[in-house]
Parts: C-alpha cells; structure tokens; sequence
C-alpha cells in the first residue's frame, strides 16, 4: 500500500517541470548576462546562444530556423497571428476592407486565446465562423468546406486539444485553404514534443508553441512563420527577431526552451511508446473498476498522454478535490478556465451534456509518472467515486 505522502502528478497539459538539463543550462546560462543585441563580446556570446537555441526549435519542427521568432509564450503567438491578419484586411478606418477577403474560420474547442481573439475581430465586422466538430473531436469536413470561399481570409485550427487530446488531420485542413487562396494557422502548444510535427508536410503558414509544455520554462514561446507569410509586430519597439517582437532577450528562457527541444526531438519516439501505454494502463484499470464512465476524445488520433473521462454522478471539482487530498494532482478541463464553473467548451462541443462536462477529469500524463503511480490512482479514486455518487441527487 503506499504511503500517505505519496504524489501522482497527472496534470502535465497544464505545465511540466523543467527536465534537469534545462536547470542546469538556465542556470549557466546566468553567468552569461550580455544583452544578445548588443555588438560587443558579450553580447555576441549571448545572441550566439540564441540562435543556437532557434536552430533547436526548427529543428524540432522539422523546419527552418529561420522561421522561428520568440515570443512570450502561446498566447503571445496566437494573438500575433490573429492581429497580423486584422491589420493585412484592414481598411483606413481600422475595419475590415469591405471589397477585401474578411472571412476568418476556427473552431469550436479551440484554446480561450484563439477564441477570444476571433471573437475580437466579429466586433471589429470580420466574419467569423466557429466550426463545429463531431462526438469524438474531429472538425466536421462538410461544415469545413462549406464555410471556405474566396472570401476567407484565414484558418486556424488546433492541431491536438489540451483538454481531450484529439488531433487534427492539420494538412489535409491546410490544403484546401491554400487553394482557396487562405493563409492557415494551427495552434500546436499541446502537440510538439509528444507526436512528430514537420511543418512542410502540413502546409501550414504559421504554428504556435509554448516551452513549458515540453520541460522548458514558463515565460517563453515560439512562432513559426513560413517564409513569404505576412506578418506585423504584436508588440512595438526594437529591432529583436527581425522587427517583429521588440523586448530584451529572455537568454535563460530561450535558452532552456532549446534545451528543451532538443531533447524532446532525441526521446520523441519513447515518449510516444511510454505515455501511450501508461494512459492505457489507467484507462482499462477505470473502465474495469469504475462503472458507468466515458471516455471523451478520439480513440485513435489523440495525444499518447492525454485521457479525459466523464464520471456521471460525481462533480469534477469534488473528485479533483478528493484526488488531491490523497496526493493525486489532475484536472477538470484547461488550465486557462481554472476558478469557473461553467462546464468545458470542448465537451459541450463534442456533445457531452452538462452532467458529463461537470463530472469530467483530464488526466495528462509526462516524465516521471510510474506504473505504481497509475496503480495507486487505480485504487484511490473508485472508492471516491463511489462516496461522491452515493452523496448526489443525480443518478450515474
């Protein structure tokens, strides 16, 4: 039996610890204090590490360097496409061009930041059309079709969702949006560094990624751009990353999302085989253990950490409580919605009703989740399960 203080971290599509050699390169890193704009040896010693680092995330991209601009993190990212594309079909007034192309299209479960910014330009009179998607996650290719036109002016779907795992075929979305003349963005903060990403073979024009999702800090992202594809500063300054994001290097932060991505480039392959069977492992112990449960999420095509399960009968908020009482750490839905009660989005959209929204659990798994682990959350949340439906006025 284990022992009471015993910790099971499940909650790593929220973040991740910083793998032991991004630590300790963070830390060298310190002593290496130039400003890596300025000319001198120091400063050349510290834009050195840079771009070294930008050769690592291309890399991992299966990509240019050359396309990589460094930015705060995902958010910064998404909203840096999102304004580059308001600002390419703007008008004088600041609105969108009434002879130009205003159509924009995303989907119905992607990241607050993506949905908030298109939401953001349909005040601005774009025209924004949320895509709906089927049970299991999957954009419905009808509806995806219908809404291209020449009118559309930009695409951006998430390649894998943070909540559910589903992943999107990215480039069979991006080709027909290249040949209705669209330029196409894919939010991929949840999918590099756990399934292969080559940006060439999904035709995509921009693609966003965060460190902390794959052992780097917090603090630091990155955008790929394809080369030719517009673009406009989010934020106004300097001359950093050619123009396009003004501020100081963050040197420790770049640096260790480098060090991250090597490594998540060198043990992609077991990552895939590791979490994959340990999410199945959890997975089958909670369908033979827990009754009258359902798993959210694609059965194929989903993220080898990600398993997200609706306990109809128990409130998520309650379960996760209960679990983290026992040293179990998990979540009821995105990190971004922490604090609301509303049910998940994504959920909803997949068309799971309030009572299986409100009774769900993302487990996301990473480095450092054991067998033992998995087992021991196994035994604990049955019997919580059990005392939290025997409580409830809602039948499982």
């Amino acid at each position: 039996m284990p022992e009471k203080e015993t910790h099971v971290y499940l909650d790593y599509n929220a973040t991740t610890p910083l793998r032991d050699e991004v630590r300790a390169a963070i830390i060298e890193d310190l002593a290496v204090y130039g400003n890596a704009s300025s000319m001198h040896a120091d400063g050349r010693r510290a834009r050195a590490r840079v771009e070294e680092a930008r050769q690592a995330v291309g890399d991992l991209l299966s990509g240019s360097a050359k396309g990589v601009i460094f930015t705060s993190g995902g958010s910064e990212s998404n909203n840096t496409v999102f304004q580059a594309m308001r600002r390419l079909a703007a008008g004088p007034d600041g609105a969108p061009k009434k002879d130009g192309r205003t159509g924009i299209i995303t989907t119905e479960i992607e990241h607050p930041c993506v949905l908030n910014s298109a939401r953001d330009l349909a005040e601005m009179g774009f025209d924004v059309t949320f895509l709906p998607v089927d049970q299991n996650g999957k954009v419905r290719m009808d509806a995806y079709r219908s809404a291209l036109s020449e009118k559309t002016l930009f695409v951006s779907v998430m390649m894998a969702n943070n909540e559910i795992g589903t992943i999107q075929d990215i480039a069979a979305l991006a080709a027909p949006a290249r040949e209705a003349g669209a330029f196409f963005h894919t939010d991929a903060v949840q999918a590099v560094g756990k399934v292969p990403v080559n940006v060439t073979e999904l035709g995509v024009d921009y693609l966003t990624m965060s460190a902390h999702k794959i052992y780097g800090p917090k603090g630091v992202g990155a955008l790929w751009v394809r080369e030719g594809a517009p673009l406009f500063p989010l934020i106004q300054g300097g001359h950093q990353e050619d123009g396009y994001r003004a501020g100081t290097y963050n040197n420790g932060g770049i640096l260790g999302f480098g060090t991250a991505a090597v490594l998540a480039r060198e043990h992609l392959a077991v990552y895939g085989r590791e979490m994959c069977a340990l999410r199945n492992r959890l997975r089958d112990g909670l369908l033979e253990r827990v009754p009258h449960i359902k798993i959210n999420g694609h059965a194929g095509d989903t993220l080898p950490n990600t398993l997200n399960v609706s306990f109809p009968g128990a409130e998520g908020e309650a379960i996760l409580l209960s679990l983290d009482l026992a040293g179990i750490e998990v979540s009821t839905g995105s990190a971004c919605a922490s604090g609301s009660l509303e049910p998940s989005h994504v959920l909803l959209a997949i068309g799971a009703g309030p009572e299986f929204a409100h009774g769900s659990i993302r487990f996301s798994l990473g480095w450092g989740v054991t067998e033992e682990g998995i087992d021991y959350v196994l035994q604990t949340l049955p019997p919580i399960i059990a005392r939290l439906r025997a409580m409830s006025t809602v039948p499982a």
